[in-house]
């Protein structure tokens, strides 16, 4: 089995540091727990704008077969959850899933999923903050690209803050998002113009009043952007080395999070099924229109305001979480020394990783000019294909030396991970071909970096690193036979 060491240890690193000129190795502050985890991560899984921005565009396509679709995707995300809460608890990275899979694959498959995380990390704000001005309409009319950059911009300086301040700020905003929802949850079940079986037996407007029913196929293709729309759950485990006691408190908050998370989504989805005027207002997918329909002027005021600060909310965490992987990938060497030196320093004031700050919130106030239709799909494509590493990783991480570390194990292993892959593989064949090809040179792309500048340096570069004080101990073989789950 391919195995990539960690980082050396501190004497070794210090002695490298020395002889490269920089100082040792740069540690984040540990200062969350399982509340603050957890609401960063929420904050980053963002439902209400995920609700409110990336759903409305499946109602186009699904019809009232997007909550099926994104219950289906909801019971994938359980499998999901289990293999990034052992994994995150077994090696647990600011990296996240490249951390992972590189420890337990080697390091170019770490390498090729750090990439697929990299086009998630720069595509994801820009398109959730797209969203912004929509939302802002009710009281003042702006342009939504030079909005989203704004949007980028304020991110990326709160993104430069304490981490506990950050989560206490987040956490206000979440409030917000949450009753959102739930009012809009509210309005629609109580203006219910269709039965409950549409969920179960969806239908789409076929127009001039008739309607057509949504097959599987509509669904499997479905279900990369309702893994999209849930994805933000998974983004705990990049706050490991900012949490304490990651150990326990990594598995609790990504499962936490899926569960909160989903509920937040999925029970207002059905409500706006069910109390939609009509399939074509349906497709259309404007929610805050149907809130003004629902009820009066105020309270669709107040939704669409909950909605903007919903995703001014997503994109402070998005901003703040990618960038963790920006600065881990930078202590674990991958890119020239000089780059590396830049986006690995950890400001002495705030705790912060400024310069990967910058490169993840900068250029993406550059991305929100840009047409991101087609790298919506990408992304979906980016994802379904990270989460087939992470559940490849999860196979074999009960083996070798990682067989008796102390973590979160999952129940039904390895079936949980083996039907992830094959589900997983049939949505990715379903997706379009051109955001797989898009996707797929971007790989290959970074296969090239890793044969040319990578591999011929790998004594010194790409050494993925698992801080020595957080590293899951051994437990004694006797207790893992016995113990089973632990954690």
């Amino acid at each position: 089995m391919p195995y990539t060491p960690v980082a050396p240890a501190a004497s070794e690193r210090d002695t490298r540091s020395v002889a490269e000129g920089t100082a040792a190795a740069p540690k984040l502050t540990r200062s969350i727990g399982v509340v603050g985890g957890t609401l960063l991560t929420l904050s980053c899984l963002t439902p209400a704008s995920s609700l409110f921005v990336i759903v409305p565009d499946s109602f186009a396509s699904l019809g009232t077969g997007t909550a099926l679709t994104i219950a289906i995707a909801g019971l994938l995300c359980i499998g999901v959850a289990f293999t990034y809460s052992e994994l995150g608890t077994l090696i647990p990275s600011s990296g996240g899933e490249y951390a992972m899979v590189g420890t337990l694959m080697g390091r170019l498959a770490g390498w090729l999923v750090f990439i697929l995380s990299l086009i998630v990390v720069m595509i994801v704000p820009p398109i959730i903050a797209l969203g912004t001005a929509d939302y802002l309409a009710p009281i003042i009319h702006l342009d939504p690209q030079y909005t989203a950059a704004a949007v980028m911009l304020l991110a990326t300086a709160m993104g430069l803050l304490d981490l506990r301040a950050n989560a206490w700020i987040t956490g206000i905003f979440l409030v917000l998002e949450v009753v959102a929802c739930a009012v809009v949850a509210f309005l629609g079940f109580t203006h219910t113009h269709r039965s409950a079986s549409v969920l179960v037996h969806p239908v789409l407007d076929a127009g001039h009043g008739h309607s057509t029913a949504v097959t599987a196929g509509l669904i499997v293709t479905g279900l990369a952007t309702a893994l999209f729309i849930l994805q933000g759950f998974s983004t705990a485990v990049y706050l490991a080395e900012e949490m304490e006691n990651p150990r326990r408190n990594v598995s609790r908050t990504v499962l936490w999070t899926l569960g909160i998370g989903a509920a937040v989504v999925l029970i207002p989805v059905v409500a706006i099924t069910l109390g939609a005027p009509d399939l074509k207002t349906l497709g259309a997918g404007d929610v805050a229109g149907m809130v003004q329909s629902w009820s009066n002027s105020g309270i669709g005021t107040f939704v669409s305001l909950c909605i903007a600060l919903a995703i001014i909310n997503a994109t402070i965490v998005m901003v703040i979480q990618n960038s963790r992987v920006v600065f881990s990938s930078a202590r674990d060497a991958a890119w020239p020394t000089v780059v590396n030196r830049a986006f690995s320093h950890v400001g002495r004031r705030f705790g912060s990783p400024w310069a990967a700050t910058l490169v993840v919130g900068v250029p993406g106030a550059a991305l929100c000019f840009v047409n991101l239709d087609t790298l919506s799909e990408v992304t979906g494509v980016a994802v379904a294909a990270m989460y087939v590493f992470v559940a490849l990783g999860a196979l074999v991480s009960r083996r070798g030396e990682h067989k008796h570390r102390l973590a979160w194990r999952m129940p039904l292993w390895p079936v949980v991970p083996a039907l992830l892959i094959v589900v997983l593989a049939w949505v990715l064949y379903q997706q379009s071909a051109k955001s797989l090809l898009i996707t797929g040179a971007l790989v290959a792309a970074a296969a090239v970096y890793w044969a040319v500048y990578l591999r011929p340096r790998q004594d010194t570069h790409w050494v993925i690193s698992v801080p020595e004080d957080e590293q899951a101990p051994v437990e004694q073989p006797t207790t893992a036979s016995a113990a089973g789950v632990t954690g």
